[in-house]
């Protein structure tokens, strides 16, 4: 039956001097292999010999997992019969080549094993190596390979038969076949079994195994069933105790000799309870009975203490070696008593030791194939009854402070690599804080609470739902009911929130939904804990600008997270201010994102509804040349909008219907002036309502409304009251004033023009935007018509326009008397008045009319020199017509 064959190197043609060619003659955990020199020529050669001349039937090679070579060929080399063997007898005979993956697919930390049979007969095989893979780890174009593996028949033996007391053994050919067959390869003598076996454990299975296949053929079926087990359970053990070796080394080297005792001790003591509870020496039959007696080993110590199951088996950095073992030395197995000679032991038991439950990778009858081996430190320590494993030393080290709160088995389940541990973890964290006394000291409920958040900080970055989730129950907690119980310090609260908020802050972003959803709400929540919204800490982290490449999906949370906020608690004590969130907004109206834009801006004008002008300081100037932008452009129109301001295209949109309302209107009064001029020529006959100007109350009343609306530095009249004067300069009707019926013969067009805009007694200029306009329509020129007209208000007890500002105190003082329905109600005096233009007339003109028209006196003033000129025989004006309607007769020709 083919087996493993012994073997040593005898050539190598490079070496680095830390991982020299020798290593590849042991096979154990602690195996550093070889390695070529640094920046080597290519190929490299490595050369073994073996220890008698075989049949080989497979070899194996197991690669490093980041110094790998592109290809290996294979060799076996042979002597002339009678010649010693040597490398300079040896004759060689190519048995072919295979090639190794670049390992890229495992981020370099699997080793890759090939596997190869082969039908040659030699005693040396030769190795060439090929140059290596490039990648970022292999910084010296280096290749090495960690071990070795030859399996062949002996040519010289015949195969062996057990010596058994029964006489049908020797004729049981089937028996005889199954063993001797070449193919049946056991999975004891593969390269996979001795790598990751303790070696120790490794011998006593190959015992064992030995021992199996002698009962078989003995027929002691019942211990051959208890031989079977033991192997399985020694297999696991033995790879547990093999990863306890590499730890062990790994302390060593890094003079860590306390840890390294730790080991030792805890490696004795869990192979001693195992050889107990598997009954290994009965197993071995060491009495020499063929009957073994149930036995028990002597208790050289007890059970593990619960200190030494709590250090963490550190896993080997990938890179580094522990320093190459020494040759196994078999030490005598513990001594026994035997207590009952029964015939038969009862079945083992399988140790309950923490290890885990894992195929060999080792498998029997495969062909050429490649078989990727992952290093032992990438498997998890677990255990088969749902404990948590063990932690690193590096989490260890972090978590220093919460273990020494909490113990280590708690924080081992928050940071187990099982999802279910980690949420029992939190439930048992939140049970131990819930149930501490409100008695415990004040520094020390102020360590847990810290230590706390500290776990609460790594599982709220969990990617599983439900630990996320519990995770929230801890913090919610901790937050409210544990810091009232215990006083917990302001300072210390706001170290927790300051340390989880940016955390969740970020879940907001996630893609899950109900991930997203679930952050959101718990910060809004959070915000509304009384002991947390003193501290004004949420929205202070809340409102810390984002940059503009974040993504659209955290941008919008964040956004939408604001609002909400603003919604929720308003600018009143809450942290929140016109500053802080307009930093915010101005950030995030910039955003690419069109969703985040539209939010923010929907935040800008609420808080320009509640607070106004400062909204307007965080942002550029409102010209026109910022509005071409369409984003400012809806943003100031929106605040116009909320002050009641036409927009500019409002604005735009009315004066084009002025304009053309007042063309109409001078068009209209150009007509009618060229018929009052046709009728002093005598062309038409001569209509008296059309020289009183209100023959039908419509073109009297557009003269009037079009002179209401010139301006100060553009004469009333000039378009629309240009009469010509070169047949009739002196013509009466032309020397008239429509508004107050006073004729002059200075009144040409220039002239009527001045005395509109200074002397008119019914007219008065407006102080706000210079428009001469008639005093009867001064109140609704203000509310309507004025570029003021925003600053006015209408009174409804006197119908005059207040300014916004005196609106409220000209309402409590009720200083102007109240208007009544049947009379008009002077904007200048406050007084009522008789209704009708008549009444206008009396009340602006006559002497004892109003008080506050200054042009009233001005004009009662120019009529008295007149009076006086005309009864001293002068010529000079016209009489100026007395209040009231003056009938002007206009000369016949």
């Amino acid at each position: 039956m083919p087996g493993k064959t012994a073997f040593r190197v005898v050539h190598v043609s490079g070496q680095d001097d830390k991982f020299k060619a020798i290593e590849l003659n042991i096979h154990s955990p602690t195996t550093k292999g070889w390695q070529s020199g640094r920046f080597c020529l290519y190929p490299q050669d490595i050369v073994i010999q073996l220890e008698k001349k075989v049949r080989l039937k497979k070899i194996q090679l197991l690669s490093h997992q980041y110094l790998i070579a592109t290809k290996v060929e294979f060799y076996v080399g042979d002597v002339p019969d009678g010649h010693t063997p040597s490398l300079q007898n040896a004759r060689y005979t190519r048995l072919g080549y295979v090639a190794l993956s670049d390992n890229s697919n495992s981020n370099y930390k699997a080793r890759e094993l090939k596997s190869v049979h082969v039908d040659a007969v030699g005693v040396f095989v030769k190795f060439v190596i090929h140059k290596n893979h490039i990648n970022k780890h292999n910084l010296y174009n280096q290749v090495g390979i960690v071990a070795l593996n030859v399996i062949g028949d002996d040519l010289n033996d015949r195969p062996d038969y057990p010596e058994v007391e029964d006489e049908k053994a020797p004729s049981d050919q089937a028996l005889a076949g199954l063993t001797n067959d070449a193919q049946n390869i056991s999975p004891l003598d593969d390269l996979a079994f001795d790598m990751y076996q303790d070696p120790e454990v490794a011998q006593i299975i190959r015992k064992l195994e030995t021992k199996k296949q002698e009962a078989a053929l003995q027929e002691r079926y019942d211990y051959a069933k208890r031989l079977k087990i033991a192997i399985q359970e020694l297999q696991k053990v033995g790879e547990k105790l093999g990863k306890f070796e590499v730890e062990k080394r790994q302390a060593v080297e890094n003079e860590d000799y306390d840890k390294a005792k730790l080991k030792k001790v805890y490696m004795d003591e869990y192979r001693l309870q195992v050889y107990k509870d598997l009954h290994v020496h009965d197993l071995l039959e060491m009495a020499g009975s063929r009957h073994p007696q149930v036995i028990d080993l002597e208790p050289v110590r007890k059970a593990t203490p619960p200190h030494l199951a709590e250090i963490p088996p550190a896993s080997p950095v990938p890179g580094q070696h522990s320093p190459s073992p020494k040759l196994h030395e078999e030490r005598p197995l513990p001594s026994i008593k035997s207590k009952h000679p029964d015939e038969e032991s009862e079945t083992p038991q399988p140790p309950s030791t923490p290890y885990e439950e894992r195929p060999l990778p080792a498998s029997k009858n495969r062909g050429v194939d490649q078989l990727t081996i992952d290093q032992p430190e990438e498997e998890p320590s677990g255990t088969v009854t749902g404990e948590a494993e063990e932690m690193s030393d590096k989490d260890q080290r972090n978590a220093a402070s919460a273990i020494d709160e909490f113990k280590l088995g708690l924080v081992a389940k928050v940071y187990s690599k099982v999802w279910s541990n980690r949420e029992e973890g939190l439930r048992e964290l939140y049970r131990h804080l819930e149930e501490l006394p409100g008695t415990t000291d004040k520094d020390d409920a102020k360590n847990k609470f810290r230590a706390a958040t500290f776990l609460i900080e790594r599982t709220l970055r969990d990617k599983v739902f439900a630990v996320f989730t519990t995770s929230f129950s801890v913090l919610q907690m901790m937050s409210t009911t544990y810091a009232a119980k215990h006083k917990i310090h302001k300072s210390d609260l706001s170290f927790a929130i300051e340390k989880t908020l940016p955390i969740l802050i970020q879940k907001t972003g996630d893609t899950a939904v109900r991930t997203r959803e679930t952050a959101a709400n718990f910060i809004l929540e959070e915000s509304k804990f009384p002991e947390v919204k003193s501290l004004h800490i949420v929205p202070h982290e809340c409102l810390k600008p984002f940059k503009l490449t974040i993504a659209p999906r955290l941008a919008l949370s964040r956004t939408e997270l604001i609002a909400n906020l603003y919604q929720e608690h308003g600018l009143q004590n809450s942290g929140l201010t016109v500053e802080n969130m307009m930093k915010f907004c101005t950030q995030a109206i910039r955003h690419t994102a069109g969703e985040v834009r539209e939010r923010a801006e929907k935040i800008i004008k609420a808080l320009y509804k509640d607070v106004g002008q400062p909204v307007k300081e965080y942002l550029p100037p409102d010209d026109e040349k910022v509005r071409r932008n369409v984003l400012y452009k809806k943003l100031f129109e929106a605040f116009d909008q909320i002050d009641g301001k036409p927009s500019k295209d409002e604005l735009k949109r009315q004066k084009q219907q002025s304009e053309a309302a007042k063309q109409k209107e001078v068009q209209a009064l150009q007509e009618q002036l060229n018929h009052l001029k046709d009728m002093t020529s005598g062309k038409v006959p001569i209509d008296e309502s059309v020289l009183k100007g209100d023959s039908d109350g419509t073109k009297g009343k557009d003269k009037k409304e079009k002179r209401n609306k010139m301006k100060s530095n553009k004469p009333v009249t000039t378009a629309a009251v240009d009469p010509p004067i070169e047949e009739e300069s002196d013509s009466l009707l032309c020397s008239t004033c429509i508004f107050c019926n006073e004729s002059n013969e200075k009144f040409t067009a220039e002239g009527l023009d001045l005395h509109y805009w200074k002397n008119c007694p019914m007219l008065k200029r407006c102080s706000n935007c210079n428009q001469v306009v008639e005093i009867a329509g001064l109140t609704d020129h203000l509310l309507s018509e004025c570029e003021a007209k925003s600053n006015f208000q209408k009174c409804p007890r006197c119908t005059e326009a207040v300014l916004v500002a005196d609106f409220q105190q000209h309402i409590a003082d009720k200083k102007h008397p109240a208007a009544e329905s049947n009379k008009s109600h002077c904007p200048l005096c406050h007084l009522n008045i008789p209704l009708g233009e008549e009444g206008w007339k009396v009340h602006l003109m006559g002497k004892d009319g109003c008080k506050q028209n200054p042009r009233r006196q001005e004009a009662l003033n120019l009529n008295s020199k007149l009076g006086a000129g005309r009864g001293a025989g002068g010529r000079g004006a016209k009489m100026t017509p007395k209040p009231g309607p003056s009938k002007v007769t206009p000369r016949r020709t």
